[in-house]
């Protein structure tokens, strides 16, 4: 287990309680939770203050300057820590600011946009390492992208070359990332195809002739390839049948358990149940929870009421959409942006809540029964 820090950092989870231990090997623990997730759980709860983190990301916020001086407060204040070996699925509703931080971490943000905040990447000798948000863009092309931090984007489309076949691509970048020799770069690329469930005989097609699915398992291919320590996964699973969305994660579970870092951004909870060792719940630019996996999809539930509606409105839980809609980030209120929405909310909730015991809210839910 990782050692702890001498402090822990403002959004590290509780440790578990007796109850959810892990019994014996082979045996579910008191939960019902597989002992092997449990251990992952246990792990992962000492991410947040992990002296051998892989990425350690404090009050990152993105702000794009509009015409007319309006401000798009996209992300607010994030932090979190991601360790070796564990995956941090990053949900919400659309437009919340999860794609944005995905993209300011790897330095492809518009040029009206602001940032602040660090987010210091490992290096894997363990002797310092890079703040991400600070770093030139000959550093990121260079060092970074790809070979650090491997990205599957949201949309695959824009980050596939029109005018060359998918073998092509997959070949280019076996060789730039991993100098494998050009008799073994065929079957190097092959074998990543295969990896995210793309066809053979579809490799020598150029990307107009994939259907979503198809571009989106390219797209994951390519991320997959260099192996980086540190993998972004933004909307992997879009446009795939659930047969495929479940091979798509479990390869992306399998790319943690080798010992490197996975932050998952998705909508799709059922996904993020599967394979999360945590999960960090963000609305309306800002990260209101964060919680081990089996707690918060759990008897337990989540803590911050947000979290719980997400939950609930799953068809197969109560099937209750959350009422009313998320507010204009251009125009937060000062204090708990999901206030108006809450049925908790007092007058208390007119001052911003601060993270404690990983939920930032004036009046969390208790655990469930």
């Amino acid at each position: 287990m990782n050692a702890p820090r001498a402090s822990q950092a403002p959004n590290a989870p509780e440790a578990p309680e007796a109850a959810d231990a892990p019994g014996a090997p082979g045996v579910p623990g008191a939960l019902g939770v597989p002992e092997d997730r449990l251990l992952r759980a246990l792990d992962a709860v000492t991410a947040e203050r992990a002296e051998d983190a892989v990425l350690s990301v404090r009050g990152l916020t993105v702000r794009f300057r509009l015409r007319g001086g309006r401000t798009v407060d996209a992300v607010s204040d994030a932090d979190f820590d991601l360790a070796a070996g564990e995956c941090l699925a990053l949900v919400g509703e659309s437009g919340c600011g999860k794609s944005v931080l995905a993209s300011a971490l790897l330095g492809l943000l518009p040029g009206n946009a602001e940032t602040s905040g660090t987010a210091l990447l490992a290096d894997p000798d363990g002797q310092g390492g890079t703040d991400l948000l600070a770093a030139d863009e000959k550093t990121l092309a260079r060092t970074v992208r790809g070979r650090r931090v491997g990205l599957v984007p949201q949309s695959p489309a824009a980050h596939l070359t029109p005018v060359r076949t998918v073998r092509s691509q997959l070949e280019e970048t076996v060789r730039a990332l991993t100098g494998t020799s050009r008799r073994a770069r065929r079957a190097t690329a092959e074998e990543a195809a295969g990896r995210t469930a793309f066809p053979a005989d579809h490799l020598d097609r150029y990307p107009h002739e994939l259907s979503g699915g198809l571009a989106q398992r390219a797209a994951t291919a390519l991320a997959l390839i260099g192996d980086a320590r540190l993998l972004l996964a933004d909307e992997p699973t879009t446009g795939l049948d659930r047969d495929l969305v479940d091979r798509t994660v479990d390869e992306l579970r399998r790319h943690a358990d080798d010992g490197r870092a996975l932050l998952l951004i998705t909508h799709d909870l059922a996904a993020a149940e599967r394979i999360a060792d945590r999960v960090a719940v963000m609305y309306a630019g800002r990260i209101v929870e964060i919680a081990p996996a089996h707690r918060f999809f759990g008897p337990a539930g989540p803590r911050h009421p947000y979290a719980r509606g997400l939950l609930d409105a799953l068809p197969d839980r109560a099937f209750a959409p959350i009422p009313g809609m998320p507010p204009e980030l251009t125009d937060l209120p000062g204090g708990c942006a999901f206030a108006p929405r809450c049925p908790r909310a007092t007058d208390l909730c007119a001052t911003r809540p601060e993270p404690a015991a990983g939920v930032a809210c004036h009046h969390p839910e208790h655990p469930r029964a």
